[in-house]
């Protein structure tokens, strides 16, 4: 049993360190696509702009027949972006969570607290907004930008009833600073 604790503490190191990587405010490409705007270039990414936390996902679509398809194709490959940036963020924060409460020992409870997230989760990504589009003039490619205020996350998870309240309570307490965390030196303050 002694052994349990160090390495589920190496396990959430990792996990941290994979999280900060992926999530990181410095863009995780630079396209270099003359004339696109900055967003697409930057790619994804969390970052904290006039005191305010968003998560940026940018997703695109080859050219098509049919704009609209090609439109929502995009749209949709950004959702998924910030879906995978904030279930990342969310997974770190009940890691964080279940090692402060112990429930190490109740996997019931850490499962309940697993669903309930995944679940607040896909109700946030579909509230993020679509905030701009761009036609690439020379490739007809499509690219999206969705936006997710880190504010609506925190009401939401407020808000639920079918939340663990410790969780809950938690999370209201430590989700900024642990979303800083992944977006020190990038930030726009």
């Amino acid at each position: 049993m002694q052994i349990i604790k160090p390495v589920r503490t190496a396990c959430f190191l990792l996990a941290m360190a994979v999280f900060l990587a992926a999530c990181a405010s410095k863009p995780e490409s630079n396209l270099g696509i003359k004339g696109a705007p900055d967003w697409v270039n930057q790619g994804t990414q969390a970052l904290k702009d006039n005191g305010n936390r968003y998560i940026y996902g940018i997703g695109s679509a080859p050219a098509m027949n049919d704009l609209s398809l090609q439109t929502s194709t995009a749209d949709d490959r950004a959702r998924a972006e910030v879906a995978r940036v904030l279930s990342s963020f969310m997974h770190v924060v009940s890691q964080d969570y279940g090692a402060s409460a112990g429930m190490g020992q109740n996997q019931q409870n850490e499962q309940s607290v697993s669903r309930q997230i995944e679940s607040i989760t896909s109700q946030n990504v579909s509230g993020a907004q679509i905030t701009a589009h761009w036609m690439d003039p020379k490739t007809g490619m499509i690219w999206s930008l969705v936006k997710l205020d880190m504010n609506d996350v925190k009401s939401m998870i407020a808000s639920s009833d079918a939340m663990n309240a410790g969780f809950k309570s938690y999370f209201a307490g430590h989700a900024d600073n642990i979303f800083d965390g992944m977006t020190k030196g990038g930030g726009n303050e």
